[in-house]
């Protein structure tokens, strides 16, 4: 649970930045595109995490997946973690 609150509290953070409006309540199932944040912004999300969970997924994969929603976005720093620690 410590990395979605990590990630939601990035999001706000780099929301507030990059000048966006988040909807109010992100769930499991909000799909990222209707979250309130841009392309640039999920850009500036990713490289925020990056620097705070010292992981990039995204540049670790071997096919591109991009997730569509929250939780789907979760997982993939999720497994990222896990597999850090092998």
């Amino acid at each position: 649970m410590k990395l979605e609150q990590t990630i939601r509290t990035t999001l706000a953070h780099v929301a507030t930045i990059a000048n966006c409006k988040l909807i109010a309540d992100i769930t499991d199932d909000t799909v990222l595109l209707q979250s309130g944040l841009d392309s640039l912004g999920f850009a500036m999300l990713v490289a925020q995490l990056e620097e705070d969970l010292g992981i990039d997924p995204f540049s670790q994969m071997q096919i591109a997946v991009y997730p569509r929603t929250f939780a789907e976005f979760v997982t993939i720093y999720r497994q990222a973690q896990q597999d850090g620690n092998k």
